[in-house]
């Protein structure tokens, strides 16, 4: 199979929730162009991205609601329970296990790891958390959440490695290192803030006229 693109990913997991969506409204079979539409993309594109992973509709008909949803399912790997550790239960760390969705979508948080003594050995949702410094006595994570300080994020990273992790979602706003065979994806809010604050102040500033040299 070709490299599969990150945005490739990204539009599976919108059409993922467009099935969601439609099955729940009793739909049975869904076209292309119906996908297209409410992703605001092309039917073409729509087509190619699942033509990667094998032939899923038929001309005329379009897809079969359940049995697409059930292969983008598994292509994305929502198809088994995977075991996530938490590090950081401060605001971020907090509100993460406070939304039950992740749970629901085969995401389960089994740790929560923390540096600071008024916080370890306390409850936070199901989890008590732990010290950081027992990080590699964890049972078998395979994903780990980083909501720590900047100034930590890259520590945080290396523990994560080194206790076998291989996938890390960064809620840092700085880049990390990791090895190659680590799947690292980094949510920088602040970024996103800042692309917001620059579409509206663009949106409001007149464009300068070039003028005749």
């Amino acid at each position: 199979m070709a490299k599969i693109s990150e945005p490739t990913v990204r539009r599976l997991s919108h059409y993922y929730r467009v099935l969601d969506e439609v099955a729940g409204e009793g739909q049975r079979t869904i076209s292309s162009r119906i996908l297209a539409e409410r992703e605001g993309i092309t039917s073409a594109q729509v087509r190619k991205d699942l033509s990667y992973f094998g032939s899923f509709g038929r001309r005329g008909l379009g897809y079969n609601v359940e049995h697409l949803r059930t292969e983008v399912r598994r292509i994305l790997g929502l198809d088994r329970r995977w075991r996530v550790g938490v590090v950081g239960a401060g605001h971020i760390g907090s509100a993460l296990l406070a939304y039950r969705g992740f749970g629901d979508q085969g995401f389960d948080v089994v740790a929560v790891f923390d540096t600071s003594a008024a916080r370890v050995g306390h409850r936070l949702g199901e989890q008590v958390i732990r010290d950081m410094a027992t990080l590699s006595e964890a049972d078998a994570l395979e994903m780990g959440v980083i909501a720590t300080p900047m100034r930590a994020a890259q520590e945080v990273a290396d523990a994560l490695v080194a206790a076998g992790v291989r996938g890390i979602l960064n809620f840092a706003p700085r880049k990390l290192r990791v090895p190659r065979e680590v799947a690292l994806r980094t949510v920088d809010m602040t970024m996103e803030f800042e692309s917001l604050s620059f579409a509206l102040s663009q949106a409001r500033t007149p464009r300068r006229r070039r003028t005749a040299e």
